[in-house]
């Protein structure tokens, strides 16, 4: 199953999107987000230099119908809020993902990680469409399973040679030093870390 990064760019007469960018050396970490009746209720750990000024340009939203300090320090605080605005929160309901949290909000942009099916993953790019937020794409990949991939013999080597450090740059430890901690000839442990990095490669290239 994909896993896919975006970076959304939110709508600018949201509050979030108006108030990050108007802060935007402050960041807001959603922590957790679920549906209301007609609003969403979210919990944010927000950071800022200039704290004051941040909550409360968000208590002046209209759009924030309750906000709630829950704790605070001088440059940041837990905040537990209420809005008619979460398309986020919308975006996620009307595709059925689930929202993985935390995802952190910054200068008017989102930057969310989400593990989904193709289908959904596209049903949620069409739902951030739908209420206008544009967004690109980091990365979508495709995580290898090296448990159905490999060996038993094959993984224990692979784990060894990571141990051993085998794949550090510099090299911590040569082939001839793995093949004899593993307990098998040079040219056995040569041959069978080429069949797993042929494996994992080709998985990968062709995910």
């Amino acid at each position: 199953m994909p896993t896919a990064k975006l970076h959304i760019t939110l709508p600018e007469d949201v509050w979030v999107s108006e108030v990050s960018s108007a802060h935007p050396d402050a960041e807001f970490r959603v922590l957790a987000a679920f549906p209301a009746e007609e609003t969403g209720v979210g919990l944010l750990e927000i950071t800022s230099s200039d704290l004051r000024a941040v909550v409360g340009d968000m208590d002046d939203r209209e759009d924030i119908v309750r906000l709630d300090i829950q704790q605070a320090s001088e440059e940041s605080a837990l905040v537990e809020f209420e809005t008619t605005a979460p398309l986020l929160l919308f975006s996620v309901q009307e595709s059925g993902l689930p929202l993985e949290l935390p995802f952190v909000i910054e200068d008017g942009e989102a930057e969310v990680e989400i593990t989904a099916s193709r289908d959904r993953l596209s049903a949620f790019t069409a739902q951030l469409d739908a209420f206008g937020m544009s967004f690109d794409v980091e990365y979508v990949r495709e995580l290898v399973n090296s448990e159905s991939l490999l060996t038993d013999r094959q993984r224990e080597l692979l784990n060894a040679a990571v141990e051993e450090g085998y794949y550090d740059t510099p090299r911590e430890c040569s082939l001839t030093e793995l093949a004899d901690e593993a307990g098998v000839a040079k040219s056995t442990a040569s041959e069978t870390l080429h069949r797993v990095e042929e494996k994992i490669v080709k998985e990968y290239v062709e995910g």
